[in-house]
């Protein structure tokens, strides 16, 4: 099984030319889901006593498997935040599983974890975070927040008084689910604060709340992109009132934070370099494939105070290099998972990655420019990043949930319904810069 033969090198030959030619597809097709019964009845058995080989297993899953998902680069996926790999990224995440690199320690890993410091290095300039800033990456924004989080309850119990009671955390109501699900992980609450009129936690907010319930509050979480709006949150006026009370300031800008890429919207995160700990995540808008979360402190060594780990046959790992991965997060094991990103930067260049921002932003404002002009859709709030959100005039929630259906039924497109002010409303997020205003023009047709 282990061996290399003339069977595995033909197997290779397969593999390689059905991920040239995914890769290679243009248009590439939505695909659809199918019921664990149709499956079921297609594929029979596939794990057996003496397998059914790989040829086969690749046949299985190329004819049938894989139209069985959902492919998420398709240019009109427009729903929850997508994503749009870049091929260099793409390929070089083969490269990653071939090499077999633990990525948890500097000893064992310390050529491809200096690459991927290469990159988080790239993201914490751009963010405008200090120097020394460091980090790791993490399987997805919800690893993140919640390793962020850790660390801000940890910074709390370690020079402030027990609150004799759960420490808590101040949020929006914009804030992603993942903050929630994080504090409850943790045994920790969260204390909704309200939002100013653009919909974004506010500093004089977060200073009243503090003086409710400042004994307790051991971190801030604030969004750079809110994934139902697209809404930064004013970073410039929190991080003040963090620093004042000596509060963690994290900033979940899983989906919006790569608009830093660009210039031209670098602006609205004005304040963020005050982030005691941020994320953002290359696999939704910086064209990286599942999974990547860049996670970064401020002062790393506050995250490795509770993140690392103490073992005796983990001790050795500290006698070469002081940067184990494995100390800023919940986790020991972990792929180089940020290596297909440094990849595709290296290979292309950031300003190709502004560029490609710049375009999805473009398509943002086209679809909000003929969404105006329609007497049958109206805008339900004005973008600022590349999520457009809309009503379809006269429509009840099960009518937008019949034409989401139908719409994916006929592989026209995947536009799901959300809810705004529990109303129900459509959302296009762009992050793939292959969307066509064609495309735009066409869906929005459909919806007359």
């Amino acid at each position: 099984m282990h061996d290399w033969t003339e069977e595995t090198d033909a197997l290779a030959e397969q593999v390689i030319a059905y991920a040239r030619a995914r890769t290679r597809l243009d248009p590439i097709p939505l695909n659809a889901p199918r019921t664990s019964e149709e499956l079921d009845s297609i594929c029979g058995q596939t794990i057996t006593a003496d397998g059914i080989g790989g040829p086969r297993a690749l046949e299985l899953f190329a004819d049938v498997l894989e139209p069985a998902s959902l492919s998420v680069d398709y240019t009109k996926y427009l729903s929850f935040v997508p994503a749009a790999p870049t091929e260099a990224a793409v390929l070089f995440d083969l490269v990653v599983g071939a090499c077999s690199i633990y990525g948890g320690s500097w000893l064992e890993g310390s050529g491809a974890i200096w690459a991927e410091n290469q990159a988080l290095d790239w993201v914490r300039s751009i963010a405008g975070m200090p120097e020394g800033t460091g980090g790791v990456f993490v399987p997805g924004g919800t690893i993140g927040n919640l390793a962020a989080m850790v660390a801000a309850r940890h910074s709390a119990q370690t020079t402030r008084p027990d609150p004799g009671s759960p420490w808590a955390f101040l949020v929006s109501a914009e804030a992603h689910s993942s903050v929630k699900a994080a504090a409850q992980v943790m045994g920790a609450d969260v204390i909704a604060v309200e939002t100013d009129e653009q919909r974004r936690l506010a500093g004089p907010a977060v200073e009243r709340a503090l003086a409710e319930h400042g004994d307790r509050v051991c971190g801030v979480v604030a969004t750079s992109g809110t994934t139902n709006l697209g809404v930064v949150d004013d970073l410039a006026t929190l991080g003040p009132v963090c620093r004042a009370a000596d509060i963690w300031l994290h900033v979940d800008g899983a989906y919006g934070g790569a608009a830093l890429a660009t210039e031209r919207t670098r602006p609205l995160f004005a304040g963020l370099e005050h982030a005691d700990s941020f994320i953002v995540d290359p696999h939704k808008w910086l064209f990286a494939p599942f999974d990547c979360c860049a996670l970064l402190y401020r002062d790393p060594d506050a995250a490795r105070a509770i993140h690392a780990q103490h073992a005796g046959y983990l001790a050795f790992l500290d006698a070469y290099g002081d940067w184990n991965p494995s100390d800023f997060a919940i986790h020991l094991t972990r792929r180089v998972r940020g290596l297909p990103f440094w990849f595709s930067l290296a290979t292309h260049g950031t300003d190709a990655y502004a560029e490609a921002v710049d375009i999805t932003l473009d398509l943002a404002a086209y679809a909000a420019d003929a969404i105006s002009r329609l007497d049958y859709v109206e805008l339900a709030h004005e973008p600022s990043l590349s999520v457009v959100a809309f009503r379809r005039i006269g429509w009840t929630a099960e009518e937008y949930q019949a034409w989401t259906e139908a719409t994916l039924e006929a592989g026209l497109a995947f536009v799901t319904p959300s809810r705004l002010d529990r109303a129900p409303i459509f959302r296009f997020c762009f992050v793939n810069p292959r969307t066509t205003t064609a495309e735009i023009d066409e869906i929005l047709s459909a919806l007359a």
